[in-house]
């Protein structure tokens, strides 16, 4: 009980500490402005190391010590209260937020070297992180829902965080959207609260009125929050916030939004479909084929924006609208392997986008440039970089031997298992159309990338690679997606296990 708790609040006192902290400097050190803030930085920087280290070893030992667990921390109401437990459901989610969390903060203290108010980007990225600890150990629909508000209100100054106008439009229009698809959620807890005897995560369900009048009533509800929730998921139509905020944000803070932060719009989804609703009961309905249609509008929408997108952010932003609707598009055709398959490009999406978006900061952070018809030749000068790039880019493909193969496997053969009409081959044929498409968006940077033409300025070439700190994270996860797609067979078996409960 105490280590979700730790693992939760540690990171958020020490993100608040460092939000309240204030430095005070002596007459001579004043007038040494920089050597002072230098000093003041390798201090935030070891805070937040640490903080990072300490929250990684809480979360582990959270998974190890209380998994199957779960505890009330306080009731609010009589039939409201904050629950905590740990389920095979966060330790996929907690694994992920984890390992993009500490690699992208750790590329962060290079990184921000070049941005201003490193206190407060460290203060508020802290506590995202406990907060998306909460999310991963909810144990009901009210803890879940009151942490998903706290996620949105947190992660806001990330996306401002450099305070340009355009940056302050993002972060306007992220709240906005968020707020606005979570009130559409709260507005279906009521109903759910009316029609359920608990609120907490149970397999299968837990609703009471499935045959009853109230059924059609309870579709609608459903709908609406498939919708609210796919807001954070960037799912057609709201999902116009996600390309806004990427760009502007600082690029570990874009890896974190686009590899964790909307996972928790998808955590959501899958509480309320399969926790909550139950597949059962949406099965073979109308909201069943809405949500597949707006999946794949999504899809092929997100692929053909990227396609035509020329800033290398904000084309990879597009491309996570795209990949996580392959997500939704799975969770909605409800068979097993399809399932399968989205909790797999949970993983690998998480780590190969967490990538590129580091990739794309390292390339900002040593050159300057941010459109991709500038990158011509920068192969040569960042290989390792370029290569990391490349070989996560295949991933997102769906080219074997990386994760993101296994998990489109998956995701088409349960699409043509399932025996919906229509979509048992419409989805694999616009899975496989948005793939040809990432390639197309992805792919001619790397070529460009190495292969620069006979014209390019060999004599000035000048090999400029980023520091260890953002190297090693990149390595860490690029490795990671190829190894969950050589090595999935455990990884598979054990979702096979529970997600036949679900389904």
């Amino acid at each position: 009980m105490y280590l979700i708790l730790l693992s939760i609040f540690i990171p958020i006192l020490i993100g608040l500490f460092l939000l309240m902290w204030r430095t005070k400097c002596s007459p001579h050190d004043c007038g040494s402005h920089s050597a002072n803030s230098n000093k003041q930085n390798v201090g935030i920087n070891l805070i937040a190391g640490a903080a990072f280290l300490l929250t990684g070893a809480l979360v582990i030992a959270t998974l190890l010590t209380a998994y199957g667990t779960s505890f009330t921390l306080f009731t609010l109401t009589s039939s409201l209260s904050l629950v905590f437990a740990v389920d095979e459901l966060s330790v996929l989610f907690a694994v992920l937020a984890l390992v993009v969390m500490i690699c992208a903060g750790f590329f962060s203290f290079e990184y921000m070297k070049h941005e201003e108010n490193e206190k407060r980007y460290y203060g508020f990225y802290l506590i995202v992180f406990g907060v998306l600890n909460a999310l991963c150990f909810s144990g009901n629909l009210i803890t879940f829902y009151l942490f998903f508000e706290v996620l949105t209100l947190s992660s806001v100054p990330l996306v401002l965080h450099n305070g340009s106008r355009e940056a302050i439009m993002a972060g306007l229009k992220y709240l906005f959207y968020s707020l606005c698809g979570a009130y559409m959620a709260l507005f279906g807890i009521y109903f759910v609260c009316r029609y359920s005897d608990t609120l907490s995560f149970t397999a299968g369900g837990v609703l009471q009125a499935a045959d009853t009048p109230s059924k059609e009533l309870l579709l609608i509800i459903a709908m609406i929050m498939i919708i609210g929730f796919g807001v954070k998921a960037g799912m057609f139509p709201l999902h116009a916030w996600l390309p806004a905020a990427h760009p502007v944000a600082p690029a570990p803070a874009s890896a974190v939004l686009s590899a964790v932060i909307v996972k928790a719009g998808v955590l959501a989804l899958i509480r309320t479909v399969y926790y909550i609703f139950g597949a059962s009961f949406l099965r073979g309905t109308w909201v069943q084929t809405v949500w597949l249609t707006l999946s794949l509008v999504t899809v092929f929408m997100g692929s053909m924006l990227a396609y035509r997108e020329p800033v290398l952010k904000k084309r990879l932003a597009y491309s996570t609208v795209s990949q996580l609707s392959y997500i939704l598009f799975g969770l909605a055709v409800m068979d097993v392997q399809a399932v399968n398959g989205s909790l797999l490009h949970v993983l690998a999406h998480g780590l190969i986008k967490a990538t590129l978006f580091l990739c794309a900061g390292a390339i900002i952070y040593m050159t300057g440039k941010t459109r991709v018809e500038e990158l011509r030749g920068i192969g040569k000068e960042m290989p390792f970089t370029m290569w990391c790039y490349t070989i996560v880019s295949l991933g997102l493909i769906g080219i074997p031997p990386t994760g993101g193969f296994v998990s489109k496997w998956y995701l088409a053969m349960g699409s043509l298992s399932s025996g919906l009409p229509w979509f048992r081959w419409l989805g694999p044929a616009v899975l496989l159309i948005s793939a040809l498409l990432t390639a197309g968006y992805l792919l001619p940077l790397s070529i460009y990338a190495f292969l620069p033409g006979n014209d390019y300025d060999y004599a000035n070439l000048k090999k400029r690679e980023p520091s260890l700190f953002m190297m090693i994270p990149i390595c860490i996860m690029a490795s990671l997606s190829v190894l969950i797609g050589l090595f999935p067979t455990q990884l598979i078996d054990s979702l096979t296990r529970f997600v036949s409960l679900l389904v």
